[in-house]
């Protein structure tokens, strides 16, 4: 079996829609993480809430991974015969398709992680401003959500 130069080229865009968006997903959860730490050993009792914001950016990680597993799906790799033999066109278009939860992935991971340790923080100084603390990195998960959306659009709707 030859391997094309589209199909590398599709497999390297699946393999960054993970590597990048968790590296963002592993710095923001580590940053926040430490901040979490520092909280819970002055207050225990604040651990499931700064645990709650330490874990939001991770998720872009894990959108990553199933724009990945949409991928390889895709292209057979996943529970099918492998297109092994596809234009570099079509390997582009797929990478193309991956590039957006890759990048904003890792960007929007690492914004989050910075956000999520001032709303540790708050939750510091503040407990009962949990809910308040909670939508400052929300807000920048949207744009790893719009992302996702549309790197799944992509990637589904790509003729091979």
């Amino acid at each position: 079996m030859e391997i094309s130069m589209g199909f590398a080229i599709a497999i390297f865009g699946a393999a960054l829609a993970t590597i990048l968006a968790g590296m963002g997903s592993a710095w923001g959860v580590g940053k926040a993480g430490q901040a979490a730490a520092g909280v819970v050993s002055e207050d225990p009792n604040q651990f499931a809430k700064v645990l709650i914001l330490q874990l939001l950016p991770g998720t872009q990680g894990i959108y990553g991974l199933l724009v990945t597993f949409i991928t390889l799906s895709k292209i057979g790799i996943l529970g099918g015969t492998a297109v092994t033999s596809m234009s570099v066109g079509t390997g582009l278009t797929l990478f193309a398709a991956c590039m957006p939860i890759a990048i904003v992935g890792l960007v929007s991971a690492f914004h989050q992680g910075k956000t999520s340790v001032a709303s540790i923080g708050i939750v510091a100084k503040k407990p009962d401003q949990f809910g308040k603390a909670m939508l400052f990195p929300a807000m920048v998960e949207t744009y790893a959500i719009l992302a996702l959306l549309i790197s799944i659009l992509s990637v589904s709707n790509i003729k091979l």
